[in-house]
Formats: structure tokens, C-alpha cells, sequence
């Protein structure tokens, strides 16, 4: 089975030069858990429907970008901690984790990303 990916961006930055679409059941169970670092096949993990994470089982820090329908980002998390629980954000719909210190400073609440299939 061929894996999607994404790439994120605002203006002239890029955010993730390619996400996996966590769009199975077991890379959504799985995510990020157990890795060492983000690998050399992605740069993000992307996961549509979803309102809340957890960083159970990980083992580095991570940025968490929050998205409504309409790719405009509701809540930004920086080098969120492993065994950590986000709550549940009712405006999100989508959510793009990264390596942690990967987001850049001027991301914030209400700009839009462009989101781009490249798989």
C-alpha cells in the first residue's frame, strides 16, 4: 500500500517538506511512538479528524500545529514532551506533529496554511 504525503506551508515558509497522512488505522494508533527521531522518509505526521494527541510511548519532544477545516491553525504547541496529553481542541479538525524546534517563531493562531498533496 503506497503512502500519502503533504507538504505544509505559509507564504514563501515551508513547514513540512513531506508529512505522512496517518490514514490507516495502524499508523494512526502508532504515530510517533517508539521512534527515535522523525526518520529519513518524513518530516511531519499528519492526521486528519483530530482534536487531541497524546505523546505516550515517545521519546523526544515535539511541535503541534492544531487546523480547522479551512487549514487555519487553532492552536500551536512547541516542544510538547513525551507522556504529555493535549485537550481536546473543538475548533480543530486536523493536526501536523514535527520535530520538536522545527515550527518557526512566526507561525501563530488564524494564519492559513497551504496544504499540497505530493505523493
Amino acid at each position: 500500500m503506497a503512502k500519502n504525503y503533504l507538504r505544509f506551508s505559509k507564504d514563501k515558509i515551508v513547514i513540512a517538506h513531506k508529512a505522512l497522512v496517518a490514514d490507516t488505522f495502524w499508523l494512526r494508533l502508532k504515530g510517533l511512538m517508539f521512534s527515535n527521531s522523525m526518520g529519513e522518509d518524513k518530516d511531519g505526521v499528519f492526521f486528519d479528524n483530530c482534536r487531541s494527541i497524546q505523546t505516550t510511548f515517545m521519546r523526544y519532544p515535539i511541535d503541534v500545529i492544531f487546523l480547522n477545516k479551512e487549514n487555519e491553525i487553532v492552536k500551536v504547541i512547541r516542544e510538547m514532551k513525551p507522556w504529555r496529553m493535549t485537550p481536546p481542541y473543538f475548533k480543530a479538525s486536523k493536526c501536523l506533529e514535527l520535530m520538536g524546534g522545527a515550527l518557526p517563531s512566526e507561525l501563530e493562531p488564524g494564519d492559513k496554511l497551504e496544504v499540497r498533496c505530493i505523493s
